[in-house]
């Protein structure tokens, strides 16, 4: 590979990992043009001096930002630093094994746009984590997942350790929240195709754990910052908007039915039934032709089976509805009047699941 490699290394309290770092990234980039920049969030440990002392050594710089913090944030102004156009990032902590570096830069090579190196793939892993944090990282994935399909076609989106060619994000607006910069480019780059490669997740030698509750925090606002900026909060409304208009259509025919067919007694349950079905029906025409217009499929044949998916989401929900309503009521001794409230927050749980996994399954990517 011509091109330069521009690694950037957001650092804060790290000065005990520079030298092995350095060391190991010259033994895995030997033969290859390559910077090393730093985004020093003003270490007090002597971190930035440490690096500039090294310059005469290695290909490095720092740069020192004192009115900031956070990783992903170092991330976007580092991109203002490099000179290179292919651009890996990792930590400082060694965790980010640098031997895999020329296994990114293959995938590069050979027509990746992004490369990510993950845990959750073949050959990878994450030894030594605890239960607790194995939870955090998979729920982690799964949110994102969730509720930014287009992340579905990578196994380990919340990766910190990835490359990718800078024209990825030539004209993209990055505003990322916390620590999880991948997404942002996941989210917000201009690429046609994606590559993984395993790598195993070291233990931390030297330096404190930067992981936080505060982290994980800042990862729901920045999954919900996404949600708006892509359209998929969008998205949610239209299906709130839908369902609504399907409760008119249920209690309007449940009306005409009662009223003025006679389907009275006994036979008001059909009424019910009917008028159940055909809200589900209507619902799924209106999601089909405008929330999920961009997912929709042509075919008769692929308009029934998403159908018939609608209506066993929807059964799921009348049950979810049933059981919050009973558990609130029977369990929790909700009573009237306040029995009404009970019914709305089953139906407000039904419809969170029937917008999720008809988002995942129904009409998925």
């Amino acid at each position: 590979m011509n091109e330069t490699i521009s690694l950037i290394i957001p650092t804060y309290n790290e000065r005990d990992n520079i030298t092995p770092l350095l060391k190991r990234l010259e033994n895995a980039l030997a033969g290859y043009d390559y910077e090393a920049v730093f985004i020093d969030d003003n270490s007090a440990d002597g971190t930035a001096e440490l690096v500039t002392s090294l310059a005469d050594k290695y290909p490095v710089k720092v740069i020192v930002r004192k009115d900031k913090r956070g990783l992903a944030s170092a991330v976007v102004d580092g991109l203002s630093h490099v000179s290179g156009k292919i651009i890996a990032v990792m930590d400082a902590d060694l965790q980010h094994p640098p031997e895999v570096v020329p296994a990114l830069l293959k995938e590069i090579e050979a027509g990746a746009d992004i490369v990510i190196a993950s845990r959750y793939v073949k050959g990878g892993g994450c030894p030594g984590w605890s239960l607790s944090r194995r939870l955090i990282s998979r729920g982690a994935i799964f949110l994102a997942h969730l509720l930014l399909p287009a992340t579905r076609q990578v196994s380990d989106p919340a990766s910190g350790f990835f490359m990718f060619n800078k024209k990825v994000i030539a004209g993209a607006e990055l505003k990322p929240l916390g620590y999880k910069i991948l997404l942002e480019i996941l989210m917000q780059g201009n690429f046609k195709r994606v590559a993984e490669v395993p790598y195993t997740f070291g233990t931390r030698g030297r330096g404190e754990s930067k992981l936080s509750a505060g982290q994980q925090v800042a990862y729901l606002r920045h999954l919900f910052s996404l949600m708006k900026r892509s359209g998929e909060l969008t998205r949610f409304l239209k299906f709130a908007l839908v369902g609504a208009s399907g409760v008119g259509v249920n209690e309007g025919l449940y009306w005409l039915l009662t009223r003025l067919a006679g389907l009275v007694g006994s036979l008001d349950i059909w009424a019910v039934v009917i008028g159940t079905e055909t809200s589900v029906i209507t619902n799924f025409i209106l999601n089909n032709y405008f929330t999920f217009a961009d997912r929709r499929q042509p075919g008769l044949k692929s308009f029934l089976k998403r159908l018939l998916r609608f209506n066993l989401v929807c059964l799921a929900g009348v049950g979810i509805t049933v059981g919050v309503f009973y558990i609130l009521t029977r369990s929790f001794g909700v009573q009237e009047p306040y029995d009404l409230l009970a019914l709305l927050a089953g139906i407000a749980v039904a419809m969170l699941w029937n917008y999720l996994a008809n988002n995942w399954w129904t009409w998925k990517p």
